[in-house]
C-alpha cells in the first residue's frame, strides 16, 4: 500500500468512529471518549518531552483522569473552569506561541515541558464537550474548516510546493500548501453563507482566522518534534504518524473557536 493509500484509509475509519460519536454519544460517553484521546495524545508528549517510558504514563494518567474527574468533582462551577481553560489556551496560542515559533525557543526543562503539555490538551478537550453540548452540528462544522484545510493543504503543497513555509521549523510545509488550505476554506465559508444565510464576509475572516491558527498548531507541534529529533508523535496512526500529529491543529483551533462562540452567546 503506498503512503497516500495508507493515509487516506487511516483517515476514513478515523472520522467513521468519531462521526457517529459525535452525532449520537451520549455527554457522559462523549467526555470519556475525549479523555482517551487526551491520555494518548498526553503519553507522545510526554514522549517528545524526552520523559522516560514510566513518566510519559503516569502524566498521560494525571491528565486523563484529572479530564474525567474535574466536570464530576466541580459540578455547578465546571463552567467557570471550562470558561478558564478555554481562556488559557486563547492566551498562550495568541500570545505565547508565536513569539515561540519566532524564536525559536527550546525549554528544555521537564516541568515547564508537561506544563505546556497541560495548556495543549487539557482546554482542547475542555472546547471539544463545549461544541459538543452545543449540537453535533456545531462541532463538526468546526472541525470541518480543520479537516478541509488539512487535506487542501496536503495535496496542493505535494503538487504545486515550491516556496518554503518555515523550513527552519517544518521543511515540508510550503505557501503553496497554505494558498491551496485558503481557497478550500473560503469555499466552505460560501457554502455555509449560502446554506446558513449568513454573512459571507465577516465568516470568510473567522474561517481564515482559524486556517491561521490551525497553521500555527501544526508548526508548534513540528518544532516540539525538532527538538526532539523525532519526525513523528507516535506510530498510533498509520500514515499519520502519533495521535497529537493528527489532534495539533485542532488543539489551536478548538479552544479559540469555542472563545467566539461564548463570546456569541453571552452579548445576544
Amino acid at each position: 500500500m503506498t503512503p497516500l493509500l495508507r493515509r487516506v484509509g487511516t483517515a476514513a475509519w478515523l472520522l467513521a468512529l468519531f462521526v457517529p460519536a459525535a452525532l449520537w454519544a451520549p455527554a457522559w460517553l462523549w467526555a470519556v471518549l475525549m479523555a482517551g484521546v487526551v491520555g494518548l495524545a498526553a503519553r507522545e508528549w510526554g514522549h517528545l518531552s524526552a520523559f522516560s517510558r514510566r513518566a510519559s504514563g503516569v502524566y498521560a494518567a494525571v491528565l486523563m483522569l484529572g479530564a474525567l474527574a474535574l466536570p464530576n468533582a466541580l459540578a455547578a462551577n465546571w463552567p467557570l473552569l471550562q470558561t478558564g481553560l478555554v481562556a488559557l489556551a486563547v492566551a498562550f496560542w495568541l500570545l505565547v506561541a508565536p513569539f515561540w515559533l519566532l524564536g525559536h525557543w527550546h525549554v528544555p526543562r521537564a516541568f515547564v515541558r508537561a506544563a505546556i503539555g497541560v495548556v495543549v490538551l487539557l482546554p482542547t478537550w475542555a472546547a471539544l464537550l463545549y461544541l459538543h453540548a452545543r449540537g453535533p452540528g456545531v462541532l463538526l462544522g468546526v472541525m470541518a474548516i480543520i479537516w478541509i484545510a488539512d487535506t487542501a493543504a496536503y495535496f496542493s503543497g505535494r503538487f504545486f510546493g515550491r516556496h518554503k513555509l518555515a523550513p527552519v521549523i517544518s521543511p515540508g510545509k510550503t505557501w503553496e500548501g497554505v494558498a491551496g488550505a485558503f481557497v478550500a476554506v473560503a469555499v466552505y465559508a460560501g457554502g455555509l453563507s449560502l446554506w446558513g444565510q449568513l454573512p459571507f464576509w465577516p465568516l470568510l475572516g473567522m474561517v481564515s482566522g482559524l486556517l491561521y491558527l490551525s497553521v500555527l498548531g501544526d508548526l508548534f507541534e513540528s518544532w516540539i518534534k525538532r527538538l526532539s529529533g523525532l519526525k513523528d508523535s507516535g506510530d498510533t496512526l498509520p500514515g499519520h504518524g502519533g495521535v497529537l500529529d493528527r489532534i495539533d491543529a485542532l488543539t489551536s483551533t478548538l479552544p479559540i473557536a469555542t472563545a467566539m462562540l461564548m463570546w456569541l452567546e453571552r452579548s445576544t
